[in-house]
C-alpha cells in the first residue's frame, strides 16, 4: 500500500445548530476501504459530504492528490467530482424516463469508459437492462446506481448506506463488487453504514461519537 494517501482530511470541523465534529483527521490510501459508523445525528453523512466535495467545511482541509480541493477554482473542483469521485447516494438519482441500459450509457459517454457487462452480472442486474427505471425494484435501482458510478471508474468511492435497501444476500453481492473494484483499480472507498457486519469487512472502521472519530478496527 502506497504511503501517500489519495485522500486526506485535516482538522475538519463542522456544525449546524450544534457541533458535529471538531479537528477531525482521516487518511485514505489506494486499495483501502474505510467504514464510518455512529448513531443518527452524529454527522456521518455530513462528513461524507465534506470529503466528497459537496459541502465546504467550516474549518480544515480536504486534500486529494496533494491538492486542497476547497481552494481550487470551481471548474477544477467540478472536474474532480466528475472524473475522480464516485458518489453513491441513498437516493438513486437515476434518469426516470430512461431504460436501465440508457442510464449506464450516459455514464459511459461522459467518462468514455465502456459498460462492464461482467459487473452487471456480478450485481445481478444484467437481465433488466431493457426495462425502464420505474419498472425496477428499489434494490435493482440501487444496484444500477452503483453500476453507473463504477462505470466512470472513480479514484475514490463515497457511499452513504449503499446496502440500506437490500436484503442480506444482495447486500453482500454489492459489497463484493465494490471491494473488488477498489482492489483491482487501485481506488479507495469510504462508506457510511449502520450495519456492523458490512462495516467490519472494510480495512478500517471508525465510529463518529462525541465530536471525534474513534478507531474501532
Amino acid at each position: 500500500m502506497n504511503n501517500q494517501p489519495i485522500l486526506q482530511a485535516q482538522n475538519l470541523s463542522h456544525e449546524f445548530d450544534y457541533p458535529l465534529f471538531n479537528a477531525l483527521n482521516l487518511e485514505l490510501h489506494a486499495q483501502e476501504t474505510i467504514a464510518i459508523m455512529g448513531a443518527s445525528g452524529t454527522g456521518k453523512s455530513t462528513l461524507l459530504n465534506l470529503l466528497c466535495s459537496l459541502l465546504k467545511p467550516q474549518s480544515g482541509d480536504v486534500i486529494f492528490q496533494n491538492r486542497k480541493i476547497y481552494s481550487l477554482k470551481k471548474q477544477e473542483l467540478l472536474n474532480i467530482r466528475r472524473d475522480d469521485f464516485g458518489i453513491i447516494f441513498q437516493a438513486h438519482y437515476l434518469f426516470r424516463g430512461f431504460s436501465a441500459y440508457e442510464n449506464l450509457q450516459v455514464a459511459s459517454l461522459l467518462s468514455k469508459n465502456a459498460i462492464n457487462n461482467a459487473l452487471l452480472k456480478e450485481l445481478n442486474i444484467d437481465f433488466v437492462m431493457n426495462q425502464g427505471v420505474g419498472e425496477l425494484s428499489g434494490g435493482q435501482q440501487q444496484r444500477l446506481s452503483i453500476a453507473r458510478v463504477l462505470t466512470k471508474k472513480p479514484q475514490v468511492i463515497f457511499a452513504d448506506e449503499p446496502t440500506g435497501n437490500l436484503d442480506k444476500k444482495t447486500a453482500q453481492e454489492v459489497m463484493n463488487a465494490l471491494f473488488s473494484y477498489v482492489k483491482n483499480n487501485g481506488a479507495g472507498m469510504i462508506i457510511v453504514t449502520h450495519e456492523n457486519e458490512i462495516a467490519m469487512q472494510c480495512d478500517k472502521v471508525y465510529e463518529l461519537n462525541d465530536l471525534e472519530l474513534r478507531v474501532i478496527k
